[in-house]
């Protein structure tokens, strides 16, 4: 796990919206992301819109994301938690998301920050998901402020 966290961006009073996608499958660890993410934003962006939908589990966010992704929003940030078993249905799962989330970005140029973690076992989660000093729904929020930044930028927005 890298100890690297991303810096604060700058507080921006632009109005900002954001969608948030996490999956309701491991929502102890999803739920904690989501909020330091939402909390995060609102840091960044005291104006922002920050709306949070959810869906059953992780196979489910993309579709979701597009839509999000085709309406007027800064980002999208993509949140949940594959958890490995015995089998290799979870390594499956990943990637099929991790490709789909990347096309959903290119197809409406709109950032989607994907933080649908894949894990070992509970441990790791809870280490990336509920830690102070490295959170991944903090990394995932300053990740998306600092893309949706720059986007603004090349499309003219200032």
């Amino acid at each position: 796990m890298s100890d690297s966290f991303p810096e604060r961006p700058p507080r921006n009073l632009r109005k900002a919206r954001f969608a948030i996608v996490a999956s309701r499958y491991n929502a102890e660890f999803v739920n904690a992301m989501v909020e330091r993410a939402k909390g995060e934003l609102a840091a960044i962006y005291p104006n922002a819109e920050i709306a949070v939908y959810e869906v059953p589990g992780a196979f489910e966010i993309p579709v979701v994301a597009q839509e999000t992704a085709g309406g007027n929003v800064d980002a999208v940030i993509a949140l949940g938690v594959i958890i490995k078993g015995a089998t290799m249905h979870a390594e499956l799962i990943a990637r099929s998301v991790t490709d789909a989330l990347q096309q959903v970005a290119l197809k409406h140029r709109t950032p989607v920050i994907d933080e649908v973690l894949l894990v070992e076992n509970e441990v790791q989660a809870r280490e990336r998901c509920m830690g102070e000093k490295l959170n991944r729904g903090t990394e995932a929020a300053r990740s998306a402020a600092r893309v949706a930044e720059l986007m603004h930028g090349l499309k003219g927005g200032g």
